[in-house]
């Protein structure tokens, strides 16, 4: 066996399940780096000018550009990668879900880390030798399949170690992704300030730096995972009673099925408004908020259109921070909403998710018209928070309907609606607001109709919901297919002799082991996420002032 097979990751006495979060953190802390690549596109598109952007000639064509070193790149040519990020992410979880499922979290572990910081790399030289298609082909491409792995990696991994809590166990894994950019943002900035010169920004020598150490942690937590020998459960805990109302099934639906079950697109339909509705909110949450609020903001009436070039630069910083805030709401979120949701029961969680948000988009329009920037804030802050929650709460509820042997590669198939929502939301917002900017409406009340279409997204979302019903029972895997599934996925009942093999007493997985190691896990996740939300705090505290 190989040093990254499955049979090497199968936990023994003495292994303490709660070591398995920090692993899983350790990686989603890496990889949510995605969502603050935002930070490199004002830097990359001044390269090679430095201090002002050195246009491409008006008659340069789309591939000449593309090619060109003398010449900046512009922003929008820069975005392309956040959208390849999402795009790909969905696709390549949806492709090799099931492989991972053979594999284990181990090898697919290793392998975005390869894919993620191998992307950095590439990118680095991509800005070295000033070439917009390198960095499109290592961050979007094959750091995208790095994202798509290292995201689903420890997700049916958590749940067969917590089946008692799996809203929890994986919305505290999911949370490390919403809180990667809380890390990785300001250090980028650090780093570039650090690396920049005179004829330098310093991006490429960050991207270095950035993809090194990423690759230290996302080994640690690639390294670090474990999973619960076949059969095994937590101490003192028993699944629940088999009723025909329950909404959590004992049996196994195989991923090759998933296409053609009712519940598997309603649950996606499900994913898809929720974050339709969430991401249209936070791609447009600073310039809503400044053109909303305009001259409020400083404590003024003066309209957006009418502030001075000093204002609105002021106004901006004010804005900053309250991306930052929302930031915050977002990570929150993943773990609170998901955590709840072990009580309340998932399609519980999201009926709350899309009856206040309803009310929350439809609240939007009145609270700027009021000149309430409390009450917008609280708005958009809890609509991030469901936004988020969304996410986290999803692998329980696939694994509550459609059973744990095969979650991973389900979720996988899932995320194509991350995919599409990335899309759709910020489609619907921004042109939209185009739109309404084209039929001479002011710019704070641009953004009204879009709030109302958001809302009825989330309409159509908890009709879907309230539709979810148990799998019907021709879909799950026989006895026999579900032998004949584990087989294939290399899972075996832990041993104390591999020549003669003898079944360990199950009561002691899980527990135990050494509270060094423990500590020393979480101290390594915990240290730069709280560091990451102190300097964030730092930034929102100018909304309070």
């Amino acid at each position: 066996m190989g040093l990254l097979s499955k049979e090497r990751t199968i936990a023994g006495v003495g292994f303490n399940r709660w070591l398995v979060p920090p692993a899983a953190l350790a990686i989603h802390l890496c990889i949510g780096m995605a969502y603050g690549f935002s930070v490199f596109w004002l830097p990359l598109s001044k390269a090679i000018g430095i201090k002002e952007s050195l246009a491409c000639g008006k008659d340069i064509g789309f591939f000449a550009e593309i090619f060109a070193s003398t010449c900046d790149w512009k922003i929008s040519m820069l975005g392309w990668i956040f959208t390849m990020f999402f795009v790909i992410l969905g696709t390549s979880a949806a492709v090799w879900g099931s492989w991972l499922e053979r594999v284990g979290p181990r090898k697919a572990g290793f392998v975005a880390a390869l894919c993620w910081c191998g992307g950095l790399l590439i990118s680095a030289l991509g800005v070295y030798l000033h070439q917009i298609w390198l960095m499109w082909l290592g961050s979007g491409v094959i750091g995208g399949i790095g994202l798509g792995l290292g995201y689903i990696s420890p997700v049916s991994t958590l749940i067969k170690w917590f089946p008692d809590r799996r809203g929890m166990a994986t919305g505290m894994a999911i949370m490390g992704f919403g809180g990667g950019a809380l890390i990785g943002s300001p250090l980028a900035f650090k780093l570039m300030q650090y690396f920049a010169s005179d004829t330098d920004v310093g991006v490429w020598q960050t991207f270095v730096v950035l993809a090194l150490g990423y690759f230290v942690f996302m080994m640690a937590g690639a390294f670090g995972y474990r999973i619960p020998p076949s059969g095994w459960k937590p101490a003192g805990w028993s699944p629940p009673a088999p009723s025909s109302n329950t909404m959590i099934t004992q049996k196994h639906v195989h991923v090759s099925r998933i296409w053609g079950i009712p519940q598997f697109w309603l649950v996606w339909l499900v994913l898809c408004l929720n974050v339709s509705a969430g991401i249209g909110v936070i791609g447009m949450a600073s310039p809503m908020l400044q053109e909303v609020f305009g001259g409020r903001l400083l404590g003024g009436a003066t309209t957006f259109s009418n502030l001075s070039l000093e204002q609105k630069s002021a106004i901006a910083a004010i804005a900053a921070g309250f991306t930052g805030l929302i930031s915050l709401f977002n990570i929150g979120g993943r773990f609170v909403w998901a955590s709840c949701s072990d009580f309340l029961g998932r399609k519980k969680t999201y009926m709350i998710f899309f009856v206040l948000g309803f009310i929350l988009f439809v609240s939007l329009p009145w609270s700027g018209a009021a000149g309430s920037m409390a009450l917008f804030v609280t708005a958009v802050c809890l609509i991030v928070s469901m936004y988020g929650g969304g996410f986290a709460t999803a692998p329980a509820y696939l694994a509550d309907l459609f059973g744990t042997q095969m979650v991973g590669a389900i979720h996988g198939r899932l995320l194509t609606a991350w995919a599409t929502a990335g899309i759709l939301g910020p489609v619907v917002v921004n042109y939209m607001r185009e739109y309404q900017l084209s039929l001479g409406i002011a710019r704070e009340a641009v953004y009204n109709t879009t709030m109302y279409i958001l809302a009825g997204m989330l309409v159509v979302g908890l009709i879907c919901n309230l539709m979810i019903r148990p799998v019907a029972e021709k879909y799950f895997m026989t006895p026999e297919e579900l032998e004949r599934e584990k087989h294939r996925a290399h899972e075996k009942i832990a041993t104390t002799d591999t020549r003669a093999p003898v079944v360990v007493d199950m009561s002691r997985i899980g527990s135990g082991g050494s509270p060094a190691l423990l500590m020393l896990a979480w101290a390594a996740v915990a240290i730069p996420l709280v560091w990451g939300i102190a300097t964030t705090l730092q930034k929102a505290a100018v909304l309070f002032k």
